[in-house]
């Protein structure tokens, strides 16, 4: 039977970062993971790499260099006759990246000697997991770790009546590999993923309808930040319909007919094609997480101590399967700490500076606490608000909306939260996670001097704003 230090379950974001660090730190280790590739063959990377994170931005990118150019580059006296589209060549430059970023981890594997198992992972008793291995017909082996960290992320959540066929009904990874633009497409969800896959085939072409069970838009952003963000959604030509509830998707010969209640009552939209996109879940089946014991909390996620530890000595969980959001980076971090504490280091992570970021244009992020949070907890604050409306690098851009915003303590001035809607909001939220990190005030960061012109001229201006001092408006 073959022994490791550390055995890592999942080779997305949050296991393979989790493998090269406890590898670095001396241990044997070795990651198991059941991902198949484009092309038949294990891949590693998990969901964000394969199907998630980084193909979407692939399309995100061709897709708004698409639209600048048919819609742009003339007001910069720029003209473009004959622009034609090539979707199938925008879909082999996503699978380049992807192929070339999974087998950058082979490499990352290889260089700090980590072992790759592909194949399925199942617990056992005894600090014991079954690997069967993916696309062959080997016999199960059985291994067995000091340490066993739980990685195995998230999969799509669905609904009743709305079937995932791949022809008409797509998952959110389905939804990366269409070749031709839908003439008309509905998208189930107006959360992060709905948004970035509705921008991304609206710049192409398609007239694109979101239906959003929730009647709040974004309720997970800051108020002010969702407000401006649904005004930019809606002048791109984004129909976000709330409070709408969806009762049945049914594919007809060429197209598929959903249905939907909101409170004006029953309705129905006939389109192409249609992305499920309401969420993700932990990634447990097959696990037999409950054979060994492990507590689930009430929602279905491994229940973890803050530093990723759960009911059984030497086992751990991190990323999608445990509490807080579902971000890359969050459990690439968590995979930090849990492989350092490991090898007996004190590492911590600090959850209240994760940042968050949509990668809409313009992008959306934001890290620490909104408004509404701090109202209900009876928290004293102030703000400061700066529009790019009022930012000459925004003006030269062609760039009219977006706003930062910055939240401090009203007694302290201490930085509580960061909220943007701008471009590179996605690279600008690094100066807010750094500021909150060091426990910096809005007056530390009004005295911090900012390029000019640029548009993070708008985070020095945000943080002035908090005291009133604003320059440029």
């Amino acid at each position: 039977m073959k022994k490791f230090d550390v055995l890592v379950i999942g080779a997305g974001p949050a296991g393979y970062v989790a493998s090269i660090r406890a590898a670095q730190l001396g241990k044997i280790v070795a990651c198991v993971d059941a991902w198949i590739g484009k092309d038949g063959k294990p891949a590693l990377g998990g969901t964000c790499l394969n199907v998630g994170c980084i193909p979407s931005k692939a399309w995100l990118e061709s897709s708004e260099y698409y639209y600048d150019i048919t819609h742009k580059l003339d007001s910069h006296g720029i003209k473009a006759s004959e622009v034609s589209l090539d979707v199938p060549a925008m879909a082999a430059r996503k699978d380049k990246i992807v192929t070339s970023l999974t087998k950058g981890i082979e490499s990352l594997f290889k260089k700090n000697g980590v072992t790759w198992l592909a194949g399925k992972a199942r617990l056992l008793p005894g600090h014991q997991v079954e690997v069967t291995p993916t696309g062959k017909k080997d016999a199960p082996e059985i291994v067995e770790a000091e340490h066993i960290i739980i990685a195995t992320g998230s999969v799509p959540r669905h609904i009743p009546n709305v079937l995932i066929d791949d022809r008409f009904i797509f998952e959110s990874s389905g939804a990366l590999d269409f070749t031709s633009v839908p003439r008309k497409l509905v998208i189930i969800g107006a959360g992060v993923i709905g948004l970035e896959l509705g921008s991304v085939w609206k710049r192409l072409g398609s007239e694109v309808i979101l239906l959003e069970a929730m009647d709040t838009f974004l309720a997970m952003a800051d108020d002010q930040i969702a407000l401006e963000a649904r005004k930019e959604f809606k002048r791109q030509g984004l129909d976000i319909r709330l409070g709408a509830r969806v009762l049945s998707a049914t594919p007809k010969e060429k197209s598929v007919v959903v249905r939907y209640q909101d409170d004006g009552g029953d309705h129905s939209i006939e389109c192409d094609r249609v992305i499920v996109a309401v969420g993700r879940k932990p990634m447990l089946e097959g696990l037999d997480a409950d054979k060994v014991g492990l507590e689930l909390d009430e929602r279905g996620y491994i229940h973890v101590d803050e530093y990723c530890g759960t009911n059984q000595p030497n086992i751990y969980a991190i990323g999608d399967v445990v509490r807080g959001p579902m971000l890359a980076h969050k459990g690439s971090e968590e995979g930090v700490m849990v492989a350092e504490r490991i090898a007996g280091q004190e590492t911590r992570l600090n959850h209240d500076t994760i940042p968050w970021v949509m990668y809409t244009a313009p992008e959306i992020a934001w890290v620490g606490k909104t408004e509404k949070q701090l109202k209900a907890a009876a928290r004293k604050f102030k703000t400061g608000v700066f529009p790019l409306a009022a930012s000459g690098r925004a003006k030269a851009m062609g760039v009219s909306s977006g706003l930062v915003k910055i939240i401090a303590d009203a007694k302290t001035d201490r930085i509580l939260g960061v909220h943007i809607i701008a471009p590179g909001a996605s690279e600008l939220i690094a100066e807010a996670v750094v500021a909150m990190e060091f426990a910096a005030s809005a007056e530390d960061l009004s005295r911090i001097v900012h390029a000019h012109p640029s548009i993070s001229e708008a985070m020095h201006e945000a943080a002035l704003a908090v005291h009133g001092r604003t320059l440029h408006i």
